[in-house]
Order: C-alpha cells, then sequence, then structure tokens
C-alpha cells in the first residue's frame, strides 16, 4: 500500500485504508490488517490527535505478531514516525532498527529508512 500507492494514486490511500478496515472488523484480521491500522493512527496523528493515532499504531504493531510479518518494513516505518511524538527516542529508534531489517529481508527498501 505504502509507496506504490502514495505515489501513483495519492487521493486514493484514505479510502484503501477505510476499505482494509472495514474488512478487517468485518471479515476478521489478515496479515494486511495492520497496515490499514498503522495508516489510521498516521492520518488521526497528522490531523493533531497523536495519543489516538499512536493507539491505532500500537493496534497495528501487535497485529504484526498474531497475523503475519509480510508488511512488517512498512507498518514499523510508519509507526515510527508516531512513535517518536509519544515515547522517548531511544524507545522509538528500538522500532526503527527491526524495521529496516524486515524491509531489507523482504527487499523493500523504499521502507528500509
Amino acid at each position: 500500500l505504502g509507496s506504490s500507492m502514495t505515489m501513483i494514486m495519492p487521493r486514493s490511500v484514505p479510502f484503501v485504508t477505510q476499505q482494509i478496515i472495514e474488512l478487517s472488523l468485518s471479515k476478521g484480521m489478515s496479515p494486511m490488517s495492520p497496515i490499514g491500522f498503522v495508516w489510521l493512527g498516521g492520518f488521526i496523528s497528522k490531523r493533531g490527535d497523536i495519543i489516538s493515532g499512536y493507539r491505532y499504531v500500537k493496534l497495528a504493531l501487535s497485529l504484526l505478531d498474531k497475523v503475519g510479518r509480510e508488511c512488517a518494513g512498512e507498518v514499523i516505518c510508519i509507526a515510527t514516525q508516531v512513535k517518536i511524538f509519544v515515547e522517548p527516542i531511544q524507545a522509538a529508534l528500538e522500532h526503527h532498527d527491526d524495521g529496516y531489517a524486515a524491509s531489507m529481508v523482504t527487499g523493500d527498501i523504499s521502507n528500509a529508512l
């Protein structure tokens, strides 16, 4: 969802995010569910409600261990950007290193910041 969607059709990202969350809540969680929740957390944080956005980010990170880590690099990359405003920088950097490693394993160099 991340790099290709935001480059090609940036206006559709909120709609795709909403669809991912609706399907996750109605049909059950999938390996792509964490992406929807972390994007929602990022959107809410950008609108100024960082604490509420942080809750969705924490949900997305906890879902990674339960439903799969196929999208871990992108989820952790976005999560780190929100966590840096709530947690101490050292805690956020630990997740950043995990995201880098997950992105490099899958070959996703755009999220391996």
